[in-house]
């Protein structure tokens, strides 16, 4: 495995931040980065003590979770919450930011959106990061540890077909499902 950039090493912690994700529609790391440094880091789900989508099952008002915060909105507040400046920071983010997320990112002083996956990119938060010279500049993350099939072991693709396995018997709807799959054959690149 080669050394990761900054960008790569940020956006890896970034996934490994969606992995605490209890959505049950998008699974979603945010993590903001000053000087290098990680300051804080955020995924989308419920309140602190509140009840869970994977428990409970989203809340949807006119077609938006009401229950869930975004990944970009907690990592925003966690630095609020402990003092940390977000002006002039970058936030790394597992997918490109809604316009709500747009608006806080700009209201946050952050100057650089580094993200891997297109979702639902609306042209206003394109356009609001223009006007606001938010850089934003998509960073993809299957490209981080450029593994091939042929280099795992069968413990390696035994423990991946658990994990999805436990993915279903634990309730992810199958277009999750079919969705880490992609990500997985991409992670892998089958027959490369």
């Amino acid at each position: 495995m080669k050394r990761l950039s900054w960008d790569q090493y940020f956006m890896a912690q970034s996934h490994l931040l969606a992995s605490r994700s209890t959505c049950t529609r998008l699974i979603v790391g945010a993590t903001i980065v000053r000087d290098k440094r990680i300051i804080a880091g955020g995924y989308n789900g419920s309140i602190s003590g509140g009840v869970h989508c994977n428990d409970e099952g989203c809340y949807m008002i006119d077609g938006h979770c009401a229950r869930t915060i975004h990944a970009e909105m907690n990592a925003i507040l966690q630095c609020a919450k402990f003092g940390e400046s977000t002006d002039g920071a970058e936030i790394y983010v597992t997918h490109f930011p809604c316009v709500q997320c747009c608006k806080a990112i700009i209201q946050a002083g952050i100057q650089s959106v580094y993200y891997a996956n297109d979702y639902k990119n609306h042209p206003y938060a394109v356009e609001l990061f223009q006007m606001a010279n938010v850089k934003v500049k998509k960073v993809p993350f299957e490209d981080v540890f450029e593994l091939k099939e042929d280099s795992l072991s069968g413990k390696q693709i035994a423990y991946i077909k658990e994990l999805f396995t436990r993915l279903e018997e634990n309730g992810t709807g199958k277009e999750e499902l079919q969705e880490l799959h992609d990500q997985a054959e991409r992670l892998f690149k089958r027959g490369s």
